[in-house]
């Protein structure tokens, strides 16, 4: 890796700054040394904030593996077990009415639940949803503060298969286990995160914060001009009002780098350990499989990524040479040409292929 190409990312994420309107932090470290901090855009468009490494950034589904710790780590303190059916853990009007007696925790950590999804993302399934933000239009995104809200959106339908048969990606099984974490812990669920997930890993500036909740440091989710020459646009209309278990923290490009490296260590979280999180639990695609709250690379490799309207998040880990990334943005993945591009560049210039 040397210094030309990380000022290539560089120069890149400026271009994509000047022209397509990006705005966000690329960052990689290995070991103790931070090879490139690069900072764009603005964190706050109305008022020139600009991004700085301080920013902290919404996160999407990224923010499943802190839910993922936070399940693993009742575990350990004896709150529950992974082997125990959802069903007598949460209480009618937590859960779905069709949740499968043999529907475990373990399933809902490892995405085979099998329970339907409400926001489908596989176009080959019954209920495919392509845009999240129509889900708002009937459930205002401020009634949202609490996870249990979004479960009449998925209470009635199907299974979509039977559990431990396939992975199927679930957003609705994360609701759960968010909802789960706060049941058993006897705490709401973004408290128990900070504490158990966050305080222990020395995740210091990172939390779930409202919407409407004034905090500095914040960037706000952006989406484009609807005409050439309009306004950017906020999502505070296209996002739920606060996080839960399946997305929305807010997070430093830092404190993600501490949580992948927390993960492999080990010893951070009361029964937690590196091959807990990590064994692959069932295959993704031709590249790794999904362990827990993570996807884990065959070859080693583990982070995870997120979207959501005027969020686009990605981070990994590669043990093998020690080396980390974090991508954090607060615009579109769909909305900004060039940006698939820049993450693609940031992973070949920090794991460049074997020669």
């Amino acid at each position: 890796m040397s210094e030309t190409a990380w000022e290539d990312v560089e120069n890149e994420a400026a271009r994509l700054e000047s022209e397509e309107g990006f705005s966000g932090i690329l960052r990689a470290s290995r070991g103790d040394e931070v090879l490139l901090e690069s900072c764009h855009g603005m964190a706050n468009r109305a008022d020139a904030v600009p991004v700085t490494p301080r920013t902290r950034f919404g996160t999407a589904s990224l923010s499943k593996m802190f839910t993922a710790i936070g399940v693993l780590d009742a575990v350990g303190r004896g709150e529950v077990s992974l082997d125990a059916p959802v069903v007598e853990v949460l209480p009618e009007g937590k859960r779905p009415n069709t949740l499968r007696d043999d529907v475990l925790v373990h399933h809902l950590l490892s995405h085979t639940s099998g329970i339907a999804d409400y926001f489908e993302e596989d176009e080959n399934l019954p209920g495919y949803k392509e845009d999240f933000g129509a889900l708002w239009e009937e459930l205002p995104t401020y009634r949202v503060r609490d996870y249990t809200a979004l479960v009449p959106l998925f209470a009635d339908l199907p299974p979509v298969c039977p559990p431990g048969t396939a992975y199927h990606y679930s957003n609705a099984g994360y609701v759960l286990l968010g909802i789960l974490l706060a049941e058993v812990s006897g705490m709401p669920f973004a408290q128990a995160v900070e504490t158990r997930v966050f305080a222990p890993a020395g995740i210091t500036s990172s939390g779930y914060f409202a919407l409407d909740e004034v905090h500095p440091h914040v960037a706000q989710g952006y989406l484009r001009p609807l005409t050439p020459d309009g306004p950017w646009r906020t999502n505070v209309f296209s996002v739920p009002a606060v996080g839960g278990g399946d997305g929305g923290a807010y997070v430093t490009a830092a404190d993600v780098d501490r949580f992948l490296r927390a993960i492999q260590r080990g010893g951070v979280w009361q029964g937690v350990t590196p091959e807990l999180v990590l064994t692959p639990r069932a295959r993704v695609n031709e590249y790794g499989s999904s362990g827990y709250g993570v996807d884990v690379r065959d070859n080693g490799a583990f982070g995870k990524g997120g979207g959501d309207p005027g969020v686009a998040t990605f981070c990994r880990y590669l043990p093998a040479t020690d080396t980390a990334i974090v991508f954090l943005a607060n615009v579109d993945w769909d909305e900004t040409p060039g940006i698939y591009e820049l993450l693609d560049m940031l992973l070949e210039t920090a794991f460049p292929a074997p020669q």
